[in-house]
């Protein structure tokens, strides 16, 4: 059968050389080892200068050519062109432009002789170097068989020496034991107490933290070593390097612990201040005294609390001001304190009364809370607080202020409109207690300045009514018609308040207040003694209009005497009755005028010898004798002795009516008396003008001598029962001119 014509591409494909392009150009050249292998083979027959040439100096200058064409071709490359290779000759050592494909040929058949003679010459290589290497070390051989053999003669050297020291090792090994076990031991008890002064237990730390740990002894122990830890741990923080990390951590820890403490205290005071607005009875217990000690050191917290306290306590305070006013004590007893409303001088004593207790229980409250009750025992009850000027004054002052503040509504609503003598108790008890409250709470306290207020409100009452007194006592008119002299009911009334006010006012008075008691007391005299003075004065003009002269003066001495008989038992008006006085020092000067006119009534004895006397003093040389003129004839003089000498014997002379009418019977005498020396001074200026010859009376001795008293003055000074003046004479005697002038109006 004959073969059928095979196709080129059949042929092809049984070609060795195609087979073998095939299977080279479907080889994976991207894996490391082949990669490697074509840089070895690169590397092997790369083109490059022979050795010879290379050491060949004068060939220098053809290999430097050679060296730029070849970058020629290396830029021909990068340009993309195609650049002749170049080998060297083996012979000449020269470049030559090699065949295209010499190169790859040559490595086809010269591989396998090329590596054999590579491998040879590497092992040649390898074996010169470890036969360097050999020979370096043997020599190290022997220098370990030397090292060997001294270390075999020190082991037993050391051997020798283990063996005679060995008792000497065992004590130091024992002794070194003892020393490390004695240092364990020391460090451990310096850790010891290291954390017992620097830390603090469990126990004391469940005492600060915990709830369930009431503030008390334990907590305040715990407190105080925490404080005593924070005061150590300066010796940690003022090294020489700075603050050590101990220290550091030391303080934060103490720190946070602290104020856990101050919170849990400020919680737990303020929990307590809030019972205290429930409790009748107010109790500090020490802890609560502590608790606002230590406060004191975080000032914020403290406000805080305390105005909580002052909060409380004012609201409680007010409410059983509240309930004492309405309702009483318990069971009713006491009480209740308007049930006296209608009596104001109780009502008001009543409350401020309260309002004094309760503020002498606050304050002795808030020394216990503050501890100043052991510097409270040095002072006497009742003396005035001296200021401390202290921290604790400052805080009781303030809270005293603030707690007893809201009083001050409910007593505002006090307003009296009674009669002066109740408005004026009522000052002064508001008075009284104003300085009272000012030495408890002071005086810029809010309840001191509703007091201040109330006080001059009263005052204001008080001087009002007074003054209204004054005006309506000045527009009384007094019967003209009635007969007595004696001060008028109006008079006696308005006086006898003026007395009651006057013991109010010195009642009130204290030891230390009696110096300025005269200038406190001037306002409220003015208003009432003045008055009276003046409706006085003004009723005794009129009762001159429709009685004598006489009767006017009596009405005003006894209406004065009366007045400063008031006055006279208090040190503090001795300024008013120095001007009473002075009135009624001049009425009776007047009276004594009056008297020494009305002496011989109902006879003119006396008016017919103070004529005579008149005529006598009237006379002069160049007249005619006073004997020959009618008015002073003897006929009518020895009439007047006559008239005078029956008046001697009639018990008129020691006791005249009219004067019976003074009620001080004092100045009656004082009166009478003075008009009686002044009657015997007159009878002496007469018995001397008759005995004088110019006068030219006959037998002037018969004259004088017929009618007691004889013309001896001496025994009219024993009938009048007064003492005789011996340095009084006529010409000094300013008290017989003045009877003159009372003689010429007559």
């Amino acid at each position: 059968m004959p073969t059928s014509p095979k196709s080129p591409s059949t042929t092809l494909s049984q070609n060795p050389l195609t087979i073998r392009l095939y299977k080279v150009l479907a080889a994976n050249f991207d894996d490391d080892a082949t990669k490697e292998a074509f840089e070895t083979l690169s590397e092997l027959y790369a083109p490059g200068p022979s050795p010879a040439s290379v050491k060949s100096k004068g060939k220098e200058v053809e290999r430097e050519k050679v060296e730029a064409e070849d970058d020629k071709y290396d830029d021909a490359d990068e340009e993309g062109g195609t650049a002749p290779a170049k080998a060297v000759h083996s012979d000449t050592g020269s470049f030559y432009e090699p065949v295209p494909g010499e190169i790859a040929a040559n490595a086809r058949r010269n591989l396998r002789r090329d590596v054999e003679s590579k491998l040879a010459e590497s092992s040649r290589r390898f074996l010169a170097a470890f036969a360097e290497v050999d020979k370096q070390l043997d020599t190290l051989q022997e220098h370990i068989g030397a090292m060997r053999a001294r270390c075999d003669d020190a082991q037993t050297q050391l051997h020798e020496t283990n063996e005679a020291c060995r008792s000497l090792l065992d004590r130091a090994g024992s002794l070194r034991e003892q020393r490390q076990e004695q240092d364990v031991t020391t460090r451990q008890s310096i850790v010891i107490a290291f954390l017992r002064r620097f830390t603090l237990s469990p126990n004391d730390v469940e005492a600060i933290t915990s709830r369930e740990v009431p503030v008390g002894r334990r907590f305040f122990t715990a407190m105080d070593k925490t404080e005593h830890i924070r005061d150590d741990c300066r010796v940690l923080m003022a090294g020489e390097d700075g603050p050590t990390k101990a220290g550091i951590d030391i303080v934060t820890t103490t720190s946070g612990y602290l104020e856990q403490a101050y919170d849990k205290i400020f919680r737990w005071c303020t929990f307590e201040f809030r019972q205290m607005g429930k409790d009748a009875q107010l109790d500090v217990d020490p802890a609560m005294q502590e608790s606002v000690r230590r406060l004191k050191q975080r000032p914020e917290l403290l406000t805080e609390a305390l105005t909580l306290l002052a909060q409380t306590r004012q609201a409680a305070l007010l409410s059983s001001f509240t309930a004492a006013l309405t309702r009483g004590g318990p069971g009713g007893l006491p009480r209740p304190i308007e049930l006296h409303a209608h009596d104001p001088l109780r009502y008001v004593g009543d409350m401020l009364a309260w309002v004094h207790q309760a503020i002498a229980a606050e304050r002795e409250f808030l020394e216990g809370l503050f501890g100043m009750r052991a510097e409270e025992g040095r002072r006497m009850v009742g003396a005035v607080r001296a200021p401390g000027g202290s921290e604790e004054e400052e805080w009781m002052a303030e809270l005293m202020d603030r707690i007893v503040g809201g009083l001050c509504t409910p007593l505002k609503t006090v307003r009296s409109q009674e009669s002066s003598i109740t408005s004026y108790k009522i000052a002064n008890l508001l008075q009284f207690y104003l300085l009272t409250m000012q030495r408890t709470i002071g005086n810029e306290a809010v309840l001191s300045k509703a007091l201040r207020d109330m006080t001059d409100y009263a005052h204001y009452v008080f001087f009002e009514a007074v003054e209204a007194q004054g005006r309506s006592l000045l527009r009384v008119q007094l019967e003209l018609d009635d007969s007595s002299l004696t001060p008028p009911f109006v008079i006696l009334d308005h006086v006898q308040i003026l007395r009651e006010i006057l013991l109010v006012y010195d009642s009130s008075l204290g030891d230390e207040l009696h110096d300025a008691a005269a200038e406190g007391c001037r306002a409220i005299l003015d208003r009432m003694v003045d008055p009276a003075i003046e409706m006085c004065v003004v009723a005794s003009e009129d009762k001159h209009k429709a009685r004598p002269t006489w009767d006017r003066e009596i009405f005003v001495i006894n209406t004065m005497t009366y007045l400063q008989g008031v006055l006279q038992p208090f040190a503090f008006t001795v300024e008013k009755q120095s001007v009473i006085q002075g009135l009624v020092e001049g009425r009776i000067i007047q009276l004594i005028e009056d008297h020494v006119l009305l002496l011989p009534t109902p006879s003119n004895a006396y008016r017919n010898l103070t004529l005579s006397y008149c005529l006598l003093t009237d006379s002069s040389p160049f007249q005619e004798p006073l004997s020959h003129l009618p008015a002073a004839s003897t006929g009518r003089l020895q009439a007047a002795l006559h008239k005078f000498s029956v008046w001697l014997t009639s018990n008129t002379v020691d006791h005249p009516p009219r004067l019976a009418q003074l009620s001080v019977q004092s100045l009656a005498s004082r009166v009478h008396r003075a008009a009686l020396a002044r009657l015997v001074k007159t009878y002496r200026w007469l018995c001397e003008e008759v005995r004088k010859p110019e006068n030219k009376y006959e037998a002037a001795a018969t004259v004088l001598g017929s009618e007691r008293p004889f013309g001896q003055v001496h025994l009219l000074w024993q009938i009048f029962g007064i003492e005789e003046d011996p340095e009084d004479t006529a010409e000094s005697n300013p008290g017989a001119k003045k009877v003159t002038g009372a003689v010429e109006r007559v």
